[in-house]
């Protein structure tokens, strides 16, 4: 079994599912609400682990109730951890409307830990940029072993932090903020110029394009709830590399991963297995 370590940020999410994202202040009401595990590092984490890795996530809690349950609920789920706790768990409210589009607003936690764990040896790493110290700590510890890494290139990615990654897999945002770039094309051949890996975006029903000219288009569905299908995407694509398959293989088999998620409502626990993804 392929191991993985992935290291970031776990988060608790509020979701609230609406008919229209809101456009004004005011009263808003919902039709149903959730209350779920979320975070980029955990979704990809539990997204890998349905998709049979072995994964071992390194992640920040807080010192309180919701800091217990969310370790807890990634126990329940497969999930090694490698956490340290201290000061206030990350939260994010959420909306989604009836197209399956979202909008957040996060938490990050206060007082967080710094110093990260040590790194434990693995097969594949994948972080996130949200834990910059322990980021550092898993891509140098990458490089060192010779094994590949993946970093999830969010809005305010460091470029620093970057450049220790073998694959920087953007975001449209992400990218974006990165290069200082609207264009995505410009913007992706200006990150690939500054970067010395593997540069991607991903674009929703796009699909993934590489700085080199390689484009994988994503299969055509009707979304239902994209939540989470970004972070599972790269939990696959990390997953993929990890059992050996090259770019253009690993990022088919997560472009069906994240396909297959948005058709389906709801959390981890309605995340692609290894069997359904075969079987669609």
């Amino acid at each position: 079994m392929t191991r993985l370590l992935v290291c970031g940020i776990a988060v608790m999410d509020y979701v609230h599912r609406v008919d229209v994202l809101p456009m004004t202040e005011g009263k808003h009401r919902s039709t149903s609400f959730d209350r779920i595990g979320g975070g980029c590092a955990a979704n990809a984490a539990v997204g890998a682990a349905r998709l049979g890795a072995h994964v071992t996530l390194m992640a920040r809690l807080g010192m309180d109730t919701t800091g217990d349950e969310l370790a807890a609920m990634l126990a329940g789920r497969g999930i090694e951890t490698a956490l340290t706790r201290g000061g206030r768990t990350p939260l994010s409210s959420i909306l989604i409307d009836g197209r399956g589009e979202r909008m957040i607003v996060n938490f990050p936690g206060a007082n967080l830990p710094t110093d990260p764990p040590p790194v434990p040896n693995t097969d594949v790493v994948l972080s996130d940029c949200r834990w910059p110290e322990a980021a550092e700590a898993v891509l140098h510890a990458a490089k060192t072993n010779g094994i590949p890494s993946v970093l999830d290139g969010e809005k305010y990615t460091p470029a620093p932090l970057a450049a220790l990654a073998d694959h920087v897999v953007f975001s449209a945002p992400g990218l974006r903020d990165f290069s200082g770039i609207d264009q995505l094309d410009k913007a992706l051949a200006d990150a690939s110029v500054r970067l010395p890996g593997h540069v991607a975006v991903t674009d929703g029903p796009d699909g993934v394009r590489w700085g080199d000219g390689l484009h994988v288009p994503a299969p055509r569905i009707t979304p239902v709830d994209t939540l989470g299908a970004g972070d599972l995407w790269h939990g696959a694509f990390a997953l993929a590399l990890g059992q050996g398959r090259d770019r253009v293989a690993a990022s088919r088999f997560a472009n069906a991963a994240a396909a297959l998620k948005c058709t389906r409502a709801g959390g981890w626990d309605h995340y692609p297995t290894l069997h359904e993804l075969e079987t669609a």
